[in-house]
C-alpha cells in the first residue's frame, strides 16, 4: 500500500508535502506581489460568462434583424416567382 502511495505521489508523502509547501509559499509570494488573488479567477470567469451571455443574445438579436430584413426582399420575390411559374 505504501509503495502504491509513493508511486502515486512521485515520492514519499513527507517529501511531497514539503515540496508542495515550498511551491505554495513561492506562488503565494508572487501572487501577492502582483496583487492577484484566487477570488479574482472567480470574478474573471463570472464576468466572462456574463459577457458571453450578453453578446450571445445580442448576436441572436442581430441574426433576427438580419433575417427579417432579408425576408422582406426574399419572400415577395419567391412568391412572385412561384406565381409566374404557376401560370405556365
Amino acid at each position: 500500500m505504501a509503495e502504491r502511495l509513493n508511486r502515486f505521489l512521485g515520492d514519499s508523502p513527507l517529501r511531497t508535502l514539503l515540496k508542495l509547501l515550498v511551491i505554495s509559499f513561492i506562488v503565494g509570494v508572487v501572487m501577492s506581489a502582483i496583487n492577484w488573488y484566487p477570488v479574482d479567477i472567480y470574478f474573471w470567469l463570472r464576468d466572462m460568462v456574463v459577457h458571453l451571455w450578453e453578446t450571445g443574445f445580442a448576436a441572436l438579436g442581430r441574426f433576427g434583424s438580419y433575417l427579417v430584413l432579408g425576408a422582406t426582399i426574399v419572400i415577395p420575390i419567391f412568391l412572385l416567382l412561384r406565381l409566374v411559374n404557376y401560370r405556365r
